[in-house]
């Protein structure tokens, strides 16, 4: 093995390139577009783009102290690390905890999304398929997903890119013609508030749908898990997460705003996700066969996104297996590829059985609903303790390497930004346009809290018996990537 260690992943098995799509793909570009950035509209209205600007902005500033330790702390536990590093290591493991959990859940929320979205386009064009006939496809993208997880971070991270890139440029041609048949429609008070829904006038639709929207953002941390198996990780992590954040972001704003003016800004309110008003409708009514290409997209995203988050749990998992605070058996390695086959096994048993189980215990949309509610709650909780992470981490750093704006004003600015989103998400109803969640969505709440107390209970039995497993969530294994001057614990020497 070329003096490689047993239980290492494969060291310098990816560059930039593989890594940002990795996260790029993990914020599932077309669904976004075409299915959860449209919510926003209800509230911006034609207004939508400014939204989308002002949600890029916030998430930025998450983006940027997710950037700064993924720099210092390079390691496949990623938020997990950076909690413990920044605030303690017993919050380190409560995060890396929930993050398996619900990274874990992202690939059957996705396979889910993949069979009822091709099981009803084929029914909308052949009445002769059924409508339900949904789980093959979640199964065969079950499948896809294994296979390309098995045969190791560089297969996958590839197949990722390919089909990170596919998603993106059939969206910008899209967007492009919708501009160009736009032709005088085009107009700059889309990036002003004159547009927005009845009863949400000004600035209070705006940040409405800007709340919605920001939730379209979530996985740009996504290649920090990859660290250990990427050339140059310091400096590569960081310029994947900004990168992906802002070039999606920006991907983000041109779509919609290439959507409002051709739809009409002021008609915009009734777009959606699904039906005439929505990115197939136009393109169904509009530019012919381009549909077909747009639904390709939409699945495409779906599998990459899928892929993309099932290397993130299976590599989460390693590392908190590696030092044992999971089952040991979450670390095992393939011995040619040095992919985490247990993890990847674990990842597509709980896929399927997820996918099968919610699926037919109530239908696929709403599985996918009480699912995404679980994930987004988690996740942006995640990234708000990541902020405060950020903040701890370079406040004991010391002098040397602490940046006033970047490492705490900026993590207070993504924590007043992430609040929101994360009541939003939760549908507790704090501003009048959260809508409470019904049964069996409003099931997500107390199965988020039943983990994460389960956590808890897992947490006090180590720090009985094994401590010295909480204190190792705070370790990075990439010392030969210190840089010169860095102590392992992040301060200056000399």
């Amino acid at each position: 093995m070329h003096g490689e260690r047993t239980e290492a992943l494969r060291r310098d098995a990816i560059g930039l390139r593989e890594v940002l799509f990795q996260s790029v793909t993990a914020m599932a570009p077309a669904a976004a577009v075409a299915a959860s950035i449209p919510s926003g509209a209800a509230f911006a209205g034609g207004s939508l783009p400014l939204a989308v600007l002002i949600a890029l902005v916030a998430c930025l500033f998450t983006a940027s102290c997710v950037a700064e330790l993924a720099r210092e702390l390079p390691a496949a536990g990623s938020v997990a690390t950076y909690a413990a590093r920044g605030l303690h290591p017993a919050v380190g493991f409560l995060v890396g905890w929930g993050y398996v959990f619900v990274e874990a859940l992202v690939p059957p929320l996705l396979l889910l999304q993949l069979g009822f979205t091709a099981a009803g386009t084929l029914h909308e064009e052949w009445a002769s398929c059924p409508a339900d006939l949904w789980w093959p496809w979640s199964l065969a993208g079950a499948a896809v997903i294994a296979v390309a997880g098995y045969l190791g971070v560089r297969a996958s991270a590839r197949f990722g890119t390919v089909l990170g890139v596919f998603e993106i440029l059939v969206f910008l041609v899209f967007a492009v013609l919708l501009i160009g048949k736009a032709g005088s429609a085009n107009t700059l008070s889309v990036f002003g508030t004159s547009h927005t829904a009845d009863g949400y006038a000004g600035f209070s639709g705006v940040f409405a749908g800007s709340v919605y929207t920001v939730l379209a953002f979530s996985g740009f941390e996504a290649a920090a898990p990859l660290a250990e198996e990427t050339r140059d990780p310091r400096r590569t992590m960081h310029r994947a997460v900004l990168g992906a954040a802002l070039g999606i972001g920006l991907f983000y704003v041109i779509t919609t705003y290439a959507m409002t003016v051709y739809y009409g800004p002021d008609r915009f309110t009734k777009f959606g996700a699904s039906g005439e008003a929505s990115w197939d409708g136009v393109a169904r009514a509009s530019f012919g066969l381009f549909w077909v290409l747009v639904f390709l997209a939409v699945i495409n995203s779906t599998i990459a996104n899928a892929n993309a988050c099932a290397n993130v749990s299976t590599r989460t998992a390693f590392a908190l297996a590696r030092i044992r605070v999971l089952p040991g058996l979450l670390a095992t390695l393939h011995p040619r590829h040095r992919s985490p086959v247990a993890g990847i096994t674990v990842q597509t048993v709980v896929a399927v059985g997820a996918v099968l189980g919610f699926g037919f215990a109530y239908d696929p949309v709403t599985a996918f609903l009480l699912l995404a509610t679980v994930i987004v709650t988690v996740v942006v909780g995640v990234y708000i303790v990541v902020n405060l992470a950020c903040a701890g981490y370079f406040l004991r750093a010391g002098r040397a390497l602490l940046k006033p704006v970047r490492h705490l004003l900026f993590p207070v600015l993504g924590i007043v930004a992430f609040v929101p989103a994360l009541l939003t998400a939760a549908g507790l109803p704090v501003f009048d346009f959260v809508t409470p969640l019904k049964a069996p969505v409003s099931y997500a709440g107390p199965i988020v809290g039943v983990w994460m107390a389960a956590g808890v209970v897992v947490l006090l039995l180590l720090i009985r018996r094994h401590p010295e497993r909480i204190t190792e969530t705070a370790r990075v294994h990439l010392d030969q990537y210190a840089p010169e001057g860095h102590r392992q614990d992040g301060t200056v020497s000399g």
